[in-house]
């Protein structure tokens, strides 16, 4: 078994990283209070082929791997996390397209997507439907023309910034057979947003609820099959939740990073902090939490690429593991600084803001528990 990245998946981590450092990172903390992520970044993401990643060349993807994408955002994230995820997300909504979508919907909607001049945000979630997201209630009815939605989707990242979202909504009987998916372009009649919320962590993108009251849209912005629209969401959320997961990773390393330079610039008792065997053992716990949720994550991946038939299990097992993990070491690295690592100026309790939220979105962590010891039980009947 060969654990080693490629010379191409090197190059790719590399390239994200330098990008991160140079393009992102000096920004963070300004584009955290302003909340939002200026559209030019975009631009330059894309010309670097990160804007379309799970997408096929033919419409301007890159067509990468889900293990690499876990490489970009695990780099990516070590600049910032709000700004990875975000693109996560993006990325999430091209794969679904070039994944479901017919050949039309595909020519229409992903060269824009993957040149960034279409950014793509992602709605499930409702105020009354959480984890039990099946339960969703906002409805597409069809109309003469195509289809009219009324609902509210909350938490919706990138909520009155970006230019489409892929929408779950209810077309038929209650149930997850009852749920498609379709695409509503910004500025189509109808769509409204909420205030933006005003969030703990993921300051830099805005969030808000998305509000569709008798919205009009074509009939052909419909994704795939009528019906069809919970599997694909489903589909979609367990690459989303590897990239939540190395995005997690990726803070958490950078937040590491950042403590291993403190604590050997810092002195104390007449020593620097590096020196103090206690302290010691708590890099070596930390260094090791990460090495193995690394290993863990890229498995989960190589298992989604491959088509295993414990994939789903996989990636919902990495993205518990992994950002648990990711959380306990940007919080155990703001302990080693103690006071500092209270302060906005050295970054880490940013990560930690940033990171905390990496449990709860793309499926609580309790939902994938859910999902894995289910997994177990159907194992056991078998």
């Amino acid at each position: 078994m060969d654990f080693a990245l490629t010379e191409e998946q090197a190059a790719i981590f590399d390239m994200a990283r330098d990008f991160g450092r140079d393009r992102i990172a000096p920004h963070a903390h300004a584009w955290e209070a302003e909340g939002t992520i200026p559209r030019e970044l975009w631009a330059d993401v894309a010309a670097l082929g990160l804007g379309g990643l799970y997408v096929a060349e033919g419409y301007g993807g890159a067509g990468l791997s889900r293990l690499d994408g876990t490489l970009v955002f695990e780099a990516l994230a070590m600049a910032c996390p709000s700004v990875a995820a975000f693109l996560s997300i993006h990325n999430m909504c091209g794969g679904m397209i070039d994944k479901f979508g017919s050949a039309d919907t595909k020519a229409r909607w992903l060269p824009g997507l993957c040149a960034m001049d279409t950014v793509f945000s992602y709605a499930l979630t409702e105020p009354g439907s959480g984890s039990d997201a099946a339960a969703l209630r906002t409805r597409a009815d069809r109309t003469d023309d195509g289809w009219r939605l009324n609902g509210t989707k909350a938490f919706i990242s990138g909520g009155g910034y970006s230019d489409a979202y892929i929408v779950m909504a209810r077309t038929g009987a209650d149930g997850p057979k009852g749920i498609s998916a379709v695409i509503v372009p910004d500025g189509a009649p109808g769509l409204s947003f909420g205030a933006p919320e005003d969030k703990m962590g993921w300051r830099a993108q805005p969030t808000a609820q998305v509000q569709f009251d008798d919205c009009t849209i074509p009939a052909d912005n419909l994704l795939g099959e009528e019906g069809r629209g919970f599997a694909y969401a489903m589909a979609g959320l367990d690459g989303g939740r590897l990239n939540i997961a190395a995005a997690a990773l990726g803070g958490a390393q950078a937040a590491l990073n950042a403590t291993l330079a403190y604590m050997g610039e810092r002195r104390a008792f007449g020593q620097s902090l590096d020196q103090f065997q206690a302290l010691q053992f708590r890099l070596a716990e930390m260094e090791t939490a990460l090495q193995s949720a690394r290993v863990f994550l890229r498995q989960a991946a190589w298992k989604l690429d491959t088509g295993a038939a414990d994939a789903t299990r996989f990636c919902a097992m990495a993205k518990l593991h992994v950002t648990d993990r990711a959380f306990e070491v940007a919080n155990g690295c703001l302990q080693l600084h103690g006071g500092y690592g209270y302060l906005a100026d050295y970054g880490i309790e940013k990560i930690v803001r940033d990171l905390r939220v990496h449990q709860i979105l793309e499926g609580t962590n309790e939902i994938m528990r859910l999902i894995v010891a289910r997994a177990m039980l159907a194992e056991r009947g078998n």
